[in-house]
């Protein structure tokens, strides 16, 4: 299916071709649910703070997570005291709840335990982000900007910044769901609210945007990773020459692998599933002396992070552009002015 989503179709009556009638429906109700839930928005309690949200228009990983982390970063350094939340895919649960650096990823999800171990900052997940929101800015009150992880589709929360995502994959062959990837079918144009960031070297859309730049991180020991100290850490020359198994849980594990070894490492490759559990056995072979592995993977790992095996951590960075920084931060302090007279406003 992902080959005849953002592969070049083959044949004249291709899978794409005939699921077309789906998608036309799938259109016709996607946009019957956003005029609803955007209707239903203005009735609700909605957060005082401004909202940034990050998403994309496709299925599948296109570097939300990594833009989520750099965003916060952003934040932070210009002042901002940001929250996250999110929905926290793949949970075993629906009950909203705060993260902390011991919660159960199963509970809280791999990618939210992420954004708070690599940020710090105050993290909530809830299949209703509009809830996760409120309940966030109550347990604390000093956040003063809330950043909505993968919710582009969302719309019961109300939103001043919207984020929109691409990686080099771009809107793939341009079809809604399931003739193509799309969740939503974008505009010709950006829509006045949204902020285009292209995580790869080249626009991969028509809209206009800015370039991040996705760089690999360094290597750290999965113990000394887990415990949140920039103990141990190695660059990736440090690992040449060695046998690696290389493992990756994510969407698309293939830019994982390619950035190792364009390092220089010699790796043998494990894709695994997107949010993979690593509950039950380890999934390399007895006997694996080491492995590397991505940030997202690792959080799941504590409970294999003693055995026999070594196990090294290498992130994969997002680097923004000054002037996307720079359009996000004024966009924020107009939207801190309007919801400040707004609230003046309120008897």
């Amino acid at each position: 299916m992902l080959q005849q989503w953002f592969g070049r179709e083959t044949g004249r009556l291709s899978l794409g071709s005939c699921l077309r009638p789906l998608a036309a429906l799938y259109g016709i109700l996607q946009g019957l649910d956003r005029r609803r839930r955007e209707r239903l928005a203005r009735t609700l309690p909605q957060p005082m703070a401004p909202v940034v949200v990050v998403g994309n228009f496709v299925v599948g990983g296109a570097g939300k997570t990594p833009t989520t982390i750099a965003l916060v970063h952003a934040l932070v350094q210009a002042g901002w005291r940001p929250g996250v939340v999110s929905r926290g895919y793949g949970r075993s649960t629906d009950a909203g709840m705060a993260v902390d650096a011991d919660a159960d990823p199963r509970q809280v999800g791999d990618e939210p335990l992420l954004i708070h171990h690599r940020t710090g900052v105050p993290v909530h997940v809830d299949r209703d982000r509009r809830r996760a929101a409120l309940a966030l800015l109550q347990s604390h009150p000093q956040v003063d900007v809330i950043v909505a992880d993968d919710g582009l589709q969302h719309r019961q929360l109300r939103r001043d910044v919207e984020v929109v995502v691409f990686d080099e994959r771009g809107l793939g062959n341009g079809r809604l769901l399931p003739a193509g990837p799309l969740r939503e079918r974008p505009g010709a144009e950006p829509e006045p609210q949204m902020l285009v960031l292209y995580n790869h070297e080249r626009a991969s859309a028509a809209w206009p945007g800015a370039i991040a730049s996705r760089r690999i991180g360094l290597a750290q020991p999965l113990d000394a990773w887990l415990r949140g100290r920039g103990e141990e850490v190695q660059p990736l020359s440090a690992l040449r020459g060695r046998p690696l198994l290389a493992l990756a849980g994510i969407a698309v594990p293939e830019r994982f692998f390619a950035a190792l070894e364009a390092a220089g490492l010699q790796i043998e490759r494990l894709p695994l599933p997107d949010h993979h559990d690593y509950e039950g056995a380890p999934p390399w072979p007895e006997g694996t002396r080491e492995i590397v592995t991505t940030e997202k993977d690792a959080v799941k790992l504590r409970r294999h992070a003693a055995g026999p095996t070594k196990s090294w951590v290498v992130g994969l960075d997002l680097a923004l552009p000054a002037d996307f920084t720079a359009a996000l931060l004024g966009r924020l302090a107009r939207a801190t002015a309007r919801n400040a007279r707004q609230a003046s406003k309120i008897p």
